[in-house]
């Protein structure tokens, strides 16, 4: 004999479910797109001025790093002109001391004395 367990499980399941009344899923629809829509619409802007938000951020970040940039480039400059300062100053005592030593020698070979 045939037993309860040896049916189709799909047997029977066609005839079990209600008709759809289509007016009714379309009304369920808009039903629960009116109540999550708004939340998302205000999402939506929330996540669009965010983003707005984010651009300017990156933006104004860009232009901090150039200032700095430039600022590592005049501080450079700085001690470029520093440094050029340092040895103008040791050829302006090179130079006191040739003269110096000029200034001697010519002495000694006013005095007779040949070197």
């Amino acid at each position: 004999g045939v037993g309860p367990g040896d049916a189709s499980p799909d047997e029977g399941v066609v005839e079990d479910l209600p008709l759809i009344d289509e007016k009714a899923v379309e009304q369920l629809t808009k039903g629960l797109i009116s109540h999550y829509l708004p939340d998302l619409q205000r999402s939506k802007s929330a996540l669009q001025e965010l983003t707005q938000n984010q651009v300017v951020l990156l933006e104004t970040l860009e232009q901090e790093i150039t200032k700095f940039r430039e600022c590592n480039s005049i501080l450079d400059i700085d001690a470029l002109f520093s440094e050029a300062k340092h040895y103008h100053n040791k050829l302006v005592n090179i130079r006191n001391e040739m003269m110096m030593l000029h200034e001697k020698t010519s002495k000694l070979k006013v005095s007779g004395i040949n070197i």
